[in-house]
């Protein structure tokens, strides 16, 4: 397109020069993409590039942190997340992150630990996003001082390209792939309905239509704060947006942000009620040793500052991404990269502030751009300030911060093409981002190969971090359950010399030596597990097992009462304990535990066979049936169970039903010498 041969006119409106809507520059279509001028075309582009990224995760297990929706009650007893019993099991994370929760227990209740359920439901809240991206841009340039912008014609590219380069950068695979990052993605999606819902309620005609509007705004706020933290810095940007793009007097502007500003209380007074540091709350969900940090505040400071520089650059060239970073900690303002990494941020910041400046009397084009900077760094302050979290670098943090990055890089794109005034470099401009999509979407699509299994992602991490015990350790944890016990025996002595005081590989190297038949060595690495961590519930559980073993049920016992003492809902030291004192024939104390275990864990066939088990050494021979019916129910090939239930009905002398049952044990395990003896027994009888 060409210059314009009038010249603009313009009003005054708060002392800022914006263009009269008659006078701005219109832009129907660029040459060769007008076919993009219709946004239903947008909006397919958008959803079929996310559907065609993320199609190769559907099957993605369940990796490293995830283990909090595997093996945790609060998500497979939806009762836990009733308000009603919010003090009941992990209210740590009830508390904190209640929606989040919310939607990984109707996951399970829904899919189980079929993991194409969650990442179905992790994928349409990315789209979901990335179209409230779109919507978001779009907005914008209806708000009075972009209305009459010189770009506005454009503003469907910019929404366009914008939202394009969010749902397809991979650096957003991490967020959407990683199933339980579901926290991020899920509170930008609450943190994006509630300023899109503010936005259209200012811009709004119909005086109805604003207030419930506006209502959705307020609602999608609490969502959000209930959903992660970093949904804190959300009345700070709506605040920001509302001063740089609408005009009211002072007491309107009140009205409308003082619901949204309260909401700010929900975090801190939830922090409050934890009454545990802030950094453990905020940071990752993970084994309670990680989130545990000493780190200086300052410390963490300086070393945010070359991580936020990591981080743009990941944006620009996302290349050698790494899903467990071994990023140096810095410990003083002069160390060179720290010092370096300060400057160029502020000049960034710096660039904001003069571009913000500049479109009071240029282009108000320009404060989109500033606006965008101003949000990066804004919505990252939560993760990346001076609250200490002891993983200083995870690349889902910038999948909130990313959209202000996206939309001034776009929009500062358009904004030079415009005043190019020529048509071949507006067109060249869109066929250029057009292509920087293709291209991001194939690094994606790429990345996401990397974690299509356990193997796989921590073999990416081990050649990227080799000095890292944690990539070691986990990549040894894959290994084990691959059936790879060398390997796996490797990997964790790889771990515990790198750092020997990492009790979590010294407990993995202990259940690999225990599978793999070297029981005295397994005995020495849970000890020096305990001996590194005292608190370590699980240690202290496989150690009261390995102490069963070797017919030693007073140390079974302290071991397993210990765990108890740590971690009272664990319902596996439960039926372990149970089973020590059904030994020493305290089958009224067996049966407690049991149902101890039952009652956390109901869905556990081995605990039902084994509250049978007691059942029946106390003659309550019906009772013991109905345990092993449910434990058949739940398993049914369960071999122990059948041959119990075929038992009690041999005792019973009923002869059919035990035959049925022994037939069955023979055909899961044909070799059952004890079975077959009854079998015999039972046809000599029959004759």
């Amino acid at each position: 397109m060409g210059k314009s041969s009038k010249k603009k006119k313009y009003k005054k409106h708060d002392g800022v020069q914006i263009p009269e809507e008659g006078h701005r520059t219109a832009v129907s279509g660029i040459k060769g993409f007008g076919v993009l001028k219709n946004r239903i075309i947008h909006i397919i582009l958008i959803v079929l590039t996310g559907i065609l990224i993320y199609w190769n995760t559907f099957d993605v297990p369940f990796q490293f942190d995830d283990a909090g929706i595997i093996k945790n009650p609060l998500i497979e007893n939806l009762n836990y997340l009733h308000p009603s019993a919010m003090g009941g099991v992990d209210t740590d994370a009830s508390k904190s992150r209640y929606i989040g929760y919310l939607t990984f227990a109707l996951n399970y209740k829904i899919n189980g630990l079929n993991v194409f359920g969650y990442h179905m439901v992790n994928l349409l809240i990315h789209l979901l996003s990335s179209l409230l991206v779109y919507i978001l841009i779009t907005l914008t340039f209806r708000t009075p001082y972009l209305k009459g912008s010189g770009i506005t014609g454009y503003s469907g590219y910019i929404a366009l390209f914008t939202a394009l380069f969010f749902v397809s950068h991979p650096v957003q695979t991490q967020a959407v792939t990683y199933i339980v990052q579901r926290f991020a993605s899920l509170a930008t999606m609450f943190y994006l309905i509630s300023i899109t819902a503010y936005i259209r309620a200012r811009v709004s005609d119909s005086g109805l239509g604003r207030y419930a509007l506006y209502v959705v705004s307020l609602v999608s706020a609490v969502l959000a704060m209930k959903t992660k933290e970093i949904s804190f810095t959300l009345p700070v940007v709506i605040c920001l947006y509302e001063y740089m793009f609408f005009q009211d007097k002072i007491r309107k502007r009140i009205v409308y942000l003082l619901p949204l500003i309260l909401t700010m209380l929900i975090i801190p007074l939830t922090i409050m009620s934890i009454n545990k540091p802030a950094g453990n709350i905020i940071g990752d969900i993970g084994e309670a040793a990680r989130a545990m940090t000493t780190m200086p505040r300052l410390d963490y400071l300086f070393t945010q500052f070359s991580v936020i520089v990591r981080y743009i650059r990941l944006l620009f060239f996302p290349v050698n991404q790494n899903f467990d970073y071994d990023y140096p900690v810095y410990h003083s303002f002069l160390n060179s990269d720290v010092f370096m990494s300060f400057i160029f941020l502020s000049a960034i910041f710096g660039a904001g502030l003069y571009l913000y400046k500049k479109s009071r009397k240029k282009d108000p084009a320009l404060r989109l751009i500033s606006f965008g900077i101003f949000w990066f760094f804004i919505t990252l302050s939560v993760e990346s300030s001076i609250i200490p979290i002891v993983d200083v670098i995870f690349e889902h943090r910038i999948y909130l911060p990313s959209i202000g990055a996206f939309a001034a890089v776009t929009t500062g794109i358009f904004l030079i093409a415009v005043k190019t005034g020529s048509r071949k470099a507006q067109t060249a401009v869109v066929a250029m981002l057009f292509l920087t999509t293709v291209v991001l979407s194939g690094t994606a699509f790429a990345r996401n190969k990397v974690w299509k299994t356990e193997v796989s992602i921590w073999e990416d991490v081990v050649e990227k971090s080799p000095q890292k015990a944690r990539g070691h350790n986990n990549l040894g944890n894959a290994y084990k359950l691959k059936g790879d016990i060398k390997k796996a025996i490797e990997q964790f002595e790889i771990a515990v010399k790198i750092n020997p005081n990492f009790a979590k590989a010294y407990y993995n190297l202990g259940v690999s030596y225990w599978s793999n038949g070297m029981k005295e060595k397994a005995l020495d690495n849970y000890r020096i597990a305990l001996k590194l961590n005292p608190n370590y519930a699980e240690a202290h559980n496989n150690l009261g097992a390995a102490y069963k073993d070797k017919n030693l049920n007073e140390e079974a016992i302290e071991e397993y009462e210990a765990a108890l003492k740590i971690v009272p809902e664990y319902a596996e030291a439960h039926n372990n304990l149970g089973a020590a004192y059904r030994s020493k024939g305290l089958i009224d104390k067996a049966i407690e535990h049991y149902n101890e275990a039952l009652r956390i864990k109901p869905y556990s066939p081995e605990v039902h066979n084994n509250l049978g088990a007691a059942y029946r050494d106390k003659g309550m021979k019906e009772k013991a049936v109905q345990e092993y019916e449910i434990a058949i129910r739940l398993r049914p090939d369960f071999m122990e169970a059948h041959y119990n239930l075929g038992y009690i009905y041999f005792e019973k002398k009923e002869m059919e039903m035990a035959r049925k049952e022994f037939e069955t044990v023979l055909r899961i395990k044909p070799d059952m010498q004890y079975a077959k003896q009854l079998m015999g027994i039972i046809g000599k009888t029959n004759k």
